[in-house]
């Protein structure tokens, strides 16, 4: 759209932001929302006819646009985006607790849900890079109309699919004991920030917090970093989208015997600190001469291997890390006697959307900073701006990551706490129905 690098990152970062608290309102309204089709599910059907639409709008404008509104234009469409996605996520996501109480099975669930989230991300995005942004250039409108247009009735598809699947079950589940009020608002922020004192809560919320900042600024750079630092064409782009395909599989399997074999919290420390080690390896040894040719096959395919095992620690790290959520729902309830999980996870993303904006700001700053803004061609990148890139992107990318890791050490629900957390609830729901 010809929108400079700064002015996009900061649509997009603005946007990330208003998803950031609308979550939290939304995720504690769907906790109190009492209806036929359950908790959960009015939202993500309203998510159709909003998601959709706009996110065919973004890649094919509904105006003419020009200098003077191509900014406000972007950061509308981004909003709705955002709005959309917040209707579908945060009440699809918080059926897991409600859904599935086993320890080890909510591990099974979740991996399960991740590998097709990544099916479908690295799916599109290596069909995109293959056919239709990589054909006809990451420059040129055509291929993102193409993508635009593809992903909209993907959206439709993916909402119908998942919300029908699940609704006689979730309009079977126990309504709430009380309704969202909203001309009470005080009285349910209160709530809100009751339910979020819990101790467990607060190291995955500050966890996602660090972490958030890192994942802004590595997807914001993800395009500028395979297209200029290491220099392969869109068609390789999407031979790394399908060498990837390996990865959700792999983490299907492992990140269920990790969270078995060292427990959550430790199992996606693990991962997370082999995924601190893989991250920069290829930035350093093409840096100092030892990796292949940038842009040559050799290097594809090396480059290949590490975003695979990096995907694959990755999925194990959120898979733990959202099973360990839904633990916390039943460690709450115990103190406030009411369920949340659309409030946690929701404040989780919360957490990580509100600082992902700054890493996306990040980002944007250091495009234009180190001179990527005027770069139309991996011809005009030299050595010296490689080296840039990696100088401001890396110690900042994996200090974040490190600093997340000790962060999440303070999580104490262990298998045995999350077992007598069950036991000590269903005993207070049979003392309440013998009353």
């Amino acid at each position: 759209m010809g929108l400079p690098a700064y002015l996009a990152s900061l649509a997009l970062a603005i946007a990330m932001l208003w998803d950031a608290v609308s979550d939290l309102l939304l995720g504690h309204w769907s906790d109190k929302t009492s209806s036929r089709l359950g908790r959960r599910h009015p939202f993500m059907y309203a998510a159709i006819f909003l998601l959709p639409l706009a996110f065919y709008g973004l890649f094919n404008p509904y105006i003419e646009l020009n200098e003077d509104n191509t900014f406000f234009y972007v950061l509308v469409l981004a909003i709705l985006i955002r709005t959309g996605t917040t209707l579908f996520e945060v009440p699809s996501t918080a059926l897991l607790p409600d859904l599935e109480t086993d320890y080890d099975r909510r591990n099974k669930w979740l991996a399960l849900r991740y590998a097709f989230g990544w099916y479908g991300g690295n799916g599109i995005h290596t069909i995109n890079f293959l056919f239709w942004v990589g054909a006809y250039g990451v420059a040129v409108q055509t291929g993102y109309s193409i993508y635009g247009t593809v992903g909209a009735v993907l959206i439709v598809f993916a909402i119908i699919i998942s919300a029908l699947g699940t609704q006689r079950v979730a309009a079977a589940l126990p309504k709430p004991s009380e309704k969202f009020r909203f001309n009470a608002i005080a009285y349910e922020i209160r709530q809100i920030f009751q339910s979020i004192r819990n101790r467990n809560f607060a190291a995955l919320f500050f966890y996602g917090m660090t972490r958030g900042i890192a994942l802004g600024l590595g997807a914001a750079l993800y395009l500028y970093n395979t297209t200029y630092f290491f220099a392969f064409t869109g068609k390789q782009i999407a031979v790394t989208g399908f060498g990837v395909m390996a990865a959700p599989v792999i983490a299907y399997y492992l990140a269920p015997l990790m969270g078995r074999r060292f427990g959550k919290k430790r199992g996606a420390i693990i991962a997370i600190l082999a995924n601190i080690c893989l991250y920069p390896t290829p930035y350093i040894l093409l840096l100092v001469g030892w990796w292949p040719e940038p842009g040559s096959w050799l290097s594809l395919y090396c480059y290949s291997v590490f975003i695979v095992v990096e995907v694959v620690c990755t999925i194990i790290g959120d898979v733990l890390m959202d099973s360990m959520m839904a633990d916390v729902v039943e460690d709450s309830e115990l103190t406030t006697k009411r369920r949340s999980e659309g409030l946690f996870y929701a404040a989780k993303g919360f957490a990580a959307k509100a600082v992902s904006a700054g890493g996306i700001i990040a980002a944007g700053s250091i495009v234009s900073l180190i001179g990527l803004d005027g770069i139309n061609s991996v011809e005009q990148v030299t050595d010296e701006l490689r080296f840039s890139m990696a100088i401001f992107f890396l110690p900042l990318y994996c200090g974040l990551y490190l600093f997340s890791v000790y962060i999440l050490s303070g999580y104490r629900i262990t298998r045995e706490d999350h077992t007598a957390n069950l036991t000590a609830l269903a005993e207070r729901r049979d003392g309440e129905m013998t009353v």
